[in-house]
């Protein structure tokens, strides 16, 4: 359940963050999103970490993807660069998030 909790807080947290680049361009209604993201998504975080996941783990996967998820929606959805070495940067995250899960387990 930990891990669903931390997906939703991923998710969340990606779409509030997506939604403050539309408000932040003059639609500020879309700040409403902006705030309901945010909550949810710490309220979700604070659920994974209630679940059992440890804050080293969960926070850093948490941030990495956010970070990938957003780069690339971000790419999609506002023609925003996404270059080769944006690319590598987001894999040596994902790669730094995979060795603290595998010593968090040791």
């Amino acid at each position: 359940m930990a891990w669903l909790y931390l997906t939703g807080a991923i998710l969340t947290e990606v779409t509030a963050t997506l939604s403050l680049r539309v408000a932040a361009e003059g639609r500020r209604r879309w700040y409403a999103a902006v705030v309901a993201g945010y909550l949810l998504a710490f309220t979700f975080l604070a659920l994974a970490l209630r679940h059992g996941l440890g804050l080293g783990v969960a926070y850093g996967i948490w941030a990495a993807a956010g970070v990938a998820l957003t780069a690339i929606a971000g790419r999609l959805l506002f023609g925003e660069p996404l270059s080769r070495v944006m690319a590598l940067g987001i894999a040596l995250i994902m790669g730094g998030v995979l060795l603290i899960e595998l010593g968090a387990a040791h």
